[in-house]
């Protein structure tokens, strides 16, 4: 993302944690459940959380006796994630664009809903390539991403929401090549309402498998929604992708 582009601008407002850890928190923690389960990694590997807000899934996986790091590019979030101190998980102000720790990690999750909103397709690739050269050989990568084909079936909607006193309008749209979401804010500590305009790449899985090989990281599994459930183009909400290194 551009230093001041309206993507950042969202995902690095308290507000954007707000919304999402009140409204599929206790979704991802059930997700992040049944996942390790189905990965079954070694116990105390070291994992990678990508995009970690606050650090929800990031707690939960220290919880169930990992090494984590978390890693996000907004400074209040760090700042939050780090408060209780601890030393795993641990959490550091990041941008996935650019590189990181290589050859270290045995798990890397992507799963905050938040990759695809780059402005182009080398920015994409930058990131894939922070994760796949952070992983040692044999690692797996994780990214929950929406089936492009399954929401382009979707007509427009318009979603309201509220998380204490704070209020957000989201409109939903399209166009041929991008989703596109206008999020309108309102809150006491307000003076006016704050208003972000996003847009997220229609990838598909045909452009993941194209990005993972060019890393050198080949797809074992795909999964359509968050009970693992097997994918389908047009009928399963989520493409789960799992790829290993």
């Amino acid at each position: 993302m551009e230093t001041n582009s309206p993507s950042r601008e969202w995902f690095t407002s308290p507000f954007s944690y707000k919304l999402y850890v009140n409204t599929t928190g206790n979704q991802a923690e059930i997700f992040v459940n049944q996942l390790i389960q189905y990965l079954h990694p070694v116990a105390a590997s070291l994992v990678l959380d990508s995009a970690c807000g606050q650090g929800l899934i990031s707690r939960r996986l220290a919880s169930l006796g990992f090494q984590v790091t978390g890693v996000d590019l907004s400074a209040f979030n760090i700042d939050q994630a780090s408060e209780a101190g601890t030393d795993n998980p641990e959490f550091y102000l990041h941008d996935i664009r650019l590189p990181f720790w290589g050859n270290y990690f045995q798990l890397a999750l992507n799963l905050s809903d938040n990759f695809g909103y780059y402005r182009t397709r080398r920015e994409h690739d930058s990131a894939m390539r922070t994760i796949a050269s952070s992983l040692r050989p044999g690692g797996l990568f994780v990214i929950d991403y929406p089936n492009t084909h399954y929401m382009e079936s979707k007509p427009a909607e318009q979603e309201l929401k509220q998380v204490g006193v704070t209020h957000y309008r989201i409109q939903n749209g399209q166009n041929s090549t991008h989703f596109l979401q206008t999020i309108t804010v309102t809150d006491p500590s307000l003076k006016e309402p704050l208003v972000f305009s996003l847009q997220r790449a229609k990838l598909s899985l045909g452009d993941f498998t194209d990005m993972l090989s060019f890393q050198k990281m080949q797809i074992q599994e795909v999964f359509g929604d968050y009970n693992l459930g097997d994918y389908n183009l047009h009928e399963m909400p989520r493409l789960i992708i799992i790829a290993k290194k």
